[in-house]
């Protein structure tokens, strides 16, 4: 790599890292949450779906601003905001608060993904390193997010934890303000300025948008679209809730409270506290980064759809047997790891799945499109799997999520016979 490609391809990180800390940090929190304040899992669960929808649903105009204002300017606003949003986490009272200041990260990081995929794709010559590398650092962070903020919950009430978080974000966008490199350093006259599979958005007015986005959804893709949809609904679902679900799976196998995640338990996990689940849960997140290298190996060898068939239809059997596996240590611990793996496996091949059904000249409104569906639609999880807890079971939620991916695997089944 050059210089420009090095000194991208580390803001990229950064800011990709950065994203995925804090999206993985707000279940861990979750626990605490529901703890401290006196309300239902389904009312926390919509106000955290407050903060995910609007990360998915920002995606979409976020490609048009990075066609205006360009990527650095974007991300650094997306990485102070970010901070921004969880110094007000620890300033605002009550669950309101909590909501506000959610809302505040969902907007700021809808930004990223649109922004540092383009930044790549426009500046950086070596782009198939660029991408490993970004992908890693999402990888990282995704890790990285439950894990540090399980260990400062042990030393620090989780105010000043949120507080300590927001440092990061704060000091990436103050340093990354001062970074510079050429955006498009690797777009070229021949190309016609296009920087691949970026999700941006190559028209200019409100007609030209209508006309593109009537082209992109082709029947193949609106399948897709429904497909990573109920995708997203699993995803959001499962990992909302999954700290304090694993809490109480283990009180009884390792001895100890735990938390009130799934109804009426005398105490929950709270700062100071050794609390097992949350370490078991970054975990499971650990073993997801095997599971994207595997499932970027698969769209090389199979038929994307297939591929995505498969882990549907593993991702269904798990929602299937995770809770007749928490009897047993031994198979709480071998589905939480199937499910991390899965779970991951999944990204890359639908990335292919996407490609593959979408028209290469409007390849980026597709995936703004796919974005949305996936993290603002998707959002919707958290709110129905904590009505779910609230009004139901650990079971009833675990079947809700089973109808999701069992949907997404219908859909899935019907483009293979497609393809036939």
């Amino acid at each position: 790599m050059n210089r420009n490609d090095r000194a991208i391809t580390g803001f990229a990180m950064a800011g990709h890292g950065l994203v995925h800390t804090y999206e993985l940090a707000v279940p861990i929190l979750l626990t605490v949450w529901l703890v401290e304040f006196p309300v239902t899992s389904a009312t926390l669960g919509t106000v955290v779906a407050v903060g995910y929808g609007l990360f998915g649903v920002g995606a979409l105009p976020a490609g048009i601003l990075v066609d205006r204002f360009g990527s650095r300017v974007l991300i650094v606003a997306c990485t102070l905001g970010m901070g921004a949003s969880f110094l007000l986490l620890a300033l605002l009272p009550g669950v309101a608060g909590i909501a506000l200041a959610l809302a505040v990260w969902g907007v700021a990081a809808s930004v990223y993904h649109p922004a540092g995929l383009t930044l790549i794709s426009k500046g950086v010559e070596e782009r198939g390193a660029a991408f490993a590398y970004h992908g890693m650092a999402g990888n990282v962070g995704i890790v990285a997010g439950p894990f540090v903020t399980a260990l400062l919950l042990l030393a620090v009430e989780w105010r000043v934890a949120v507080a300590i978080l927001a440092v990061p974000a704060l000091a990436a966008g103050l340093v990354g303000s001062r970074v510079r490199f050429d955006e498009a350093a690797a777009v070229t006259a021949a190309d016609g300025g296009d920087g691949g599979d970026a999700p941006t958005t190559d028209v200019g007015s409100l007609r030209e948008f209508l006309t593109a986005s009537r082209g992109v959804f082709t029947l193949g893709f609106l399948t897709v679209f429904a497909l990573v949809m109920f995708n997203g609904l699993y995803y959001r679902g499962m990992l909302t809730f999954l700290p304090g679900l694993l809490s109480d799976f283990l009180a009884p196998l390792v001895g100890g409270a735990g938390s009130n995640g799934l109804g009426p338990v005398s105490e929950g996990p709270v700062a100071g506290e050794f609390d097992l689940s949350r370490y078991l849960y970054a975990g499971l997140l650990a073993v997801g980064i095997g599971g994207q290298y595997v499932g970027g190996r698969l769209t090389d060898a199979v038929d994307p759809e297939r591929g995505v068939a498969v882990m549907l239809a593993t991702l269904t059997a798990i929602a299937v047997l995770f809770v007749p596996a928490s009897g047993a240590l031994p198979a709480l611990l071998a589905v939480s790891v199937a499910l991390g793996f899965a779970l991951f496996a999944m990204q890359p091949l639908t990335q292919a799945t996407i490609a593959k059904y979408s028209p290469p000249e409007h390849r980026g409104l597709s995936f703004g499109y796919t974005y949305l569906a996936i993290f603002g639609i998707g959002a919707l999880g958290a709110s129905v799997t904590g009505a779910a807890l609230t009004y139901g079971s650990p079971s009833t939620l675990f079947l809700l999520l089973a109808g999701f991916s069992g949907l997404g695997l219908a859909l899935a089944v019907s483009l293979v016979v497609r393809d036939r």
